[in-house]
């Protein structure tokens, strides 16, 4: 049976991973190249914030069974499974996907590996990487027992230890019985639960990532692009949502209209796909997915332009408070957050922005040091012309309108993620203004 992993790059993915296969009581030995990581995670401290992930890390680190490196060598000699769990970009200036870290992490391990053992890559790539990485393998390996396996993650921020325990489905791309038999000893706990497994080659695990990616930002796009014919003939897109939420062909999750999808996955998941589709000779195919792309930034643009009429048509000289920085609610990820490109935007149209999040102010400090920052919703608020709640945190959802309106000078809020009761605003004497509502 097997019962040591290595876990290579101690990112998000990486770092969820480690720790969650300890707590499932594996041996597990985490690598990175940045030492200064390592130092934090090996004192138990997460670089980032994700909820329920710094206990299952201190209960893992305390008990023995998680540990951290930055030496190749020491996880080559360790590990009977290897799981690489590097970034993948976008290349700067391209769609095209940055596959360097991880042909970096093939090149690094693979000479070192002298046993039988499977690596295992879960990193999200573009289609033919897999192959191209188990040639890598086969070459630079000493032992001719080294075999690569292809499994996807599927983790949502705010929600990564549950999905890496108790995830909706495992999906493993092999070349062989005993990497399937292996892997399965590794998930022996989540299949014991019933959880569904697809086995399948390397192409198909592949694109599985990335075409989950795509429906959804599709899906996301499709109920945004209504936002835009509801804001044209009157209509309300939150009761359209639920109208076609109760049909099962299309269902209700992720059918909320609002500023639509950020973060270092969907955007970057879905031009990379568009990218590969191109190389592959079939771009075709996946055209409709720049149509989602660009339905997903005018939203942006629209919410400057609901909050800039709401104002008379200028920012200048007007404070906007800005509730939210991180891409979505229990997440401190800025990558690619509509609301702060809202809130830059916003600034260099002349208006005073004060930014407030519950969790993600030092990263959106670091990524916007030229906004202004609150530590309180209400301090943020402090003589406001005009709130604009641009991530759904409970926190903004359950602000009392009345106390804010104390501390606002105008009583002009703009809801960017359809969050809040229009009629309670209203009664309130505020301004309430959304996408794609009358």
């Amino acid at each position: 049976m097997v019962q040591r992993l290595t876990v290579i790059g101690t990112g998000y993915l990486g770092a969820t991973h480690a720790a969650c296969m300890a707590e499932l009581g594996f041996e597990v030995l985490g690598l990175d190249v940045l030492p200064d990581r390592i130092e934090r995670l090996a004192a138990g401290d997460l670089p980032f914030y994700e909820p329920g992930l710094p206990e299952v890390l201190r209960r893992n680190l305390e008990n023995g069974r998680l540990r951290f490196t930055t030496s190749y060598q020491e996880i080559a000699e360790f590990g009977e499974v290897h799981f690489v769990c590097v970034g993948t970009p976008q290349k700067p200036g391209e769609y095209a996907a940055d596959v360097s870290f991880v042909d970096s992490a093939i090149t690094s391990l693979a000479p070192l590996l002298t046993r039988e053992c499977l690596v295992v890559g879960k990193s999200t790539v573009p289609v033919g990487t897999a192959a191209r990485v188990s040639e890598l393998l086969r070459r630079l390996a000493p032992s001719p027992e080294v075999e690569l396996v292809w499994n996807p993650e599927f983790l949502r921020e705010g929600f990564a230890v549950q999905d890496t325990l108790h995830p909706d489905r495992l999906v493993l791309g092999v070349r062989s019985e005993k990497a399937e038999r292996i892997m399965r000893e590794v998930y022996a706990r989540q299949l014991d639960e019933g959880v569904p497994l697809v086995v399948s080659d390397f192409p198909t695990a592949e694109l599985v990532k990335v075409s989950a990616n795509a429906f959804l930002a599709t899906k996301i796009s499709f109920i945004n692009a209504m936002a835009e014919v509801c804001e044209a003939t009157g209509a309300d897109v939150t009761k359209l949502s639920q109208a076609l939420s109760y049909d099962d062909r299309i269902g209700g999750k992720f059918l909320g209209p609002g500023l639509g999808f950020g973060g270092g996955c969907l955007p970057k998941d879905i031009r990379a796909f568009m990218a590969r589709a191109g190389e592959l000779g079939v771009d075709q195919a996946l055209s409709f997915l720049r149509e989602v792309d660009a339905i997903n930034i005018r939203r942006r643009i629209r919410m400057v332009d609901l909050a800039r009429d709401l104002l008379g048509g200028s920012f200048r000289g007007r404070k906007v408070c800005v509730l939210g920085a991180a891409f979505k609610p229990n997440s401190d990820d800025v990558r690619d957050s509509p609301a702060l490109d809202v809130a830059a935007e916003i600034r260099r149209q002349g208006g005073d922005v004060t930014v407030y999040d519950p969790q993600a102010l030092d990263n959106a400090r670091k990524a916007q040091p030229a906004l202004g920052f609150g530590e309180s919703a209400l301090e943020a608020a402090d003589a406001a012309d005009v709130v604009l709640l641009l991530t759904e945190w409970k926190e903004f959802r359950d602000l009392d309108p009345e106390v804010l309106g104390a501390r606002v000078r105008e009583r002009n809020i703009v809801d960017g993620r359809n969050a809040l009761d229009p009629e309670r605003w209203r009664a309130a004497s505020w301004t309430y203004k959304a996408l794609g509502r009358p």
